[in-house]
C-alpha cells in the first residue's frame, strides 16, 4: 500500500512517486551525470574482474571444494551486480537528471533495481557469515571436517540462500516495510554471527598456541603447514568480510536516517547515490582481494590473461 507523503511545492504523492519526483533531483545533474559515467565504468571493471576469479577457481584445484563452491557463489553475485545492478541505477540517474524525463520508465528501473540489488545484497551478506561459520568448523571440527562439510549440503545451502533473500526481497512489490524489516534483522543476525565466528577463532587459535609452548616438543612441520594455510583463509575471509562492512555500512546509516526522517528528499537522493556507488565498488574490490590473498587464485588469473592475450595477439 502506498505511503503518502509531501514534497515542498506542496503537491501530496506518494513513496513510489517521490523516488521519481522531478523536483527531487534539482541542483544535482551534475552528481548523477558524474556518478553514472563512474558506475558505468566501474560495471565494465567488475565484469571483467569477477569473469576472472571464476575462471580462476574453475582451474584451482588445491582449494577444499565447499569452500571454493562459497567463493564462487560471492563471485557470481559480484558478477551479477554488473550485469544487472549498476546499469540499472546508471538508467536510473539519467533519467533523474534528464530534462524529458518519463515517470513510468523511471518507476519500473527503480523498482527492478531495488529488487535485484536488495536480493544480491542478501546474497552476498549471507555467503559472508556461511564462510565465516565454515571457517569456524574447520577449526573446531579437525579431521570431521571434510565429512562434516561436503560439497552436497554446500550446494543446499548456497541454493537456499539465492532463493530466500530473493523470496524476501520480492515482498517489496506488497510492502516495503516487510524488506526493510528482513534487511535489519539479516543485516543483525548475520553481522552478531560473523563477529562471534572470528572471535572464537581468534580465542581457539590462541589456546591452541599456548598449548603448544606449555610442551617440550615441537609440532610436527606437517601440523605447522596446516595451521600456516589455515590462518591464510581465515585472513583472506575476514578481509572480504571488512570489505563488505566497509562499503555497506554508510549505505545502512543513510537508510536508517531516512526510516526516521532524517534527512528530506534532495540531500537523501544525493547520499543514496553515493552509498550505493561504495556499495557497488565491494563488488570490484573483491577480485582484487581474491588475488591478493589467495596465491593460487592469483596464479590461475595471470595464465589466464596469459592465454587470452597470447590468442589475441599471436606472435
Amino acid at each position: 500500500m502506498a505511503t503518502e507523503n509531501f514534497v515542498g511545492d506542496g503537491q501530496q504523492k506518494t513513496v513510489e512517486q517521490l523516488d521519481c519526483y522531478s523536483g527531487l533531483s534539482a541542483g544535482l545533474h551534475g552528481h548523477l551525470t558524474v556518478l553514472s559515467v563512474l558506475n558505468s565504468f566501474l560495471s565494465v571493471t567488475t565484469f571483467f574482474g569477477n569473469v576472472l576469479i571464476l575462471i580462476a577457481l574453475h582451474k584451482e584445484s588445491s582449494l577444499h571444494p565447499p569452500s571454493k563452491l562459497l567463493l564462487r557463489s560471492l563471485a557470481t553475485t559480484d558478477l551479477c551486480v554488473s550485469l544487472l545492478s549498476e546499469p540499472l541505477a546508471v538508467i536510473y540517474w539519467i533519467s533523474m537528471s534528464s530534462e524529458n524525463e518519463d515517470w513510468n520508465i523511471c518507476h519500473y528501473v527503480l523498482t527492478v533495481g531495488l529488487l535485484v540489488g536488495n536480493a544480491l545484497s542478501g546474497v552476498s551478506l549471507m555467503t559472508m557469515t556461511v564462510i565465516s561459520v565454515d571457517r569456524l568448523l574447520a577449526l573446531l571440527l579437525g579431521l570431521r571436517y571434510r565429512q562434516v562439510v561436503n560439497l552436497k549440503r554446500t550446494y543446499v545451502i548456497v541454493i537456499t540462500l539465492w532463493f530466500v533473500s530473493a523470496a524476501f526481497s520480492a515482498m517489496q512489490l506488497r510492502n516495503r516495510l516487510i524488506t526493510l524489516w528482513y534487511g535489519i534483522i539479516l543485516t543483525s543476525l548475520c553481522l552478531v554471527t560473523s563477529v562471534f565466528s572470528y572471535t572464537k577463532i581468534f580465542f581457539t587459535l590462541r589456546h591452541h598456541q599456548h598449548q603448544v609452548q606449555d610442551h617440550v616438543q615441537q609440532p610436527n612441520q606437517t601440523y605447522q603447514l596446516n595451521i600456516a594455510r589455515y590462518k591464510k583463509a581465515v585472513s583472506t575471509a575476514l578481509w572480504l568480510q571488512l570489505a563488505l562492512v566497509a562499503c555497506y555500512l554508510p549505505y545502512g546509516v543513510v537508510a536508517a536516517l531516512v526510516t526516521n526522517g532524517g534527512l528530506s528528499s534532495t540531500p537523501f537522493l544525493c547520499a543514496w547515490s553515493y552509498t550505493t556507488t561504495l556499495v557497488f565498488l565491494n563488488s570490484s574490490l573483491n577480485p582484487i582481494l581474491y588475488c591478493w590473498k589467495l596465491e593460487e587464485v592469483r596464479q590461475a588469473v595471470k595464465d589466464t590473461i596469459r592465454q587470452v592475450l597470447c590468442y589475441c595477439f599471436p606472435t
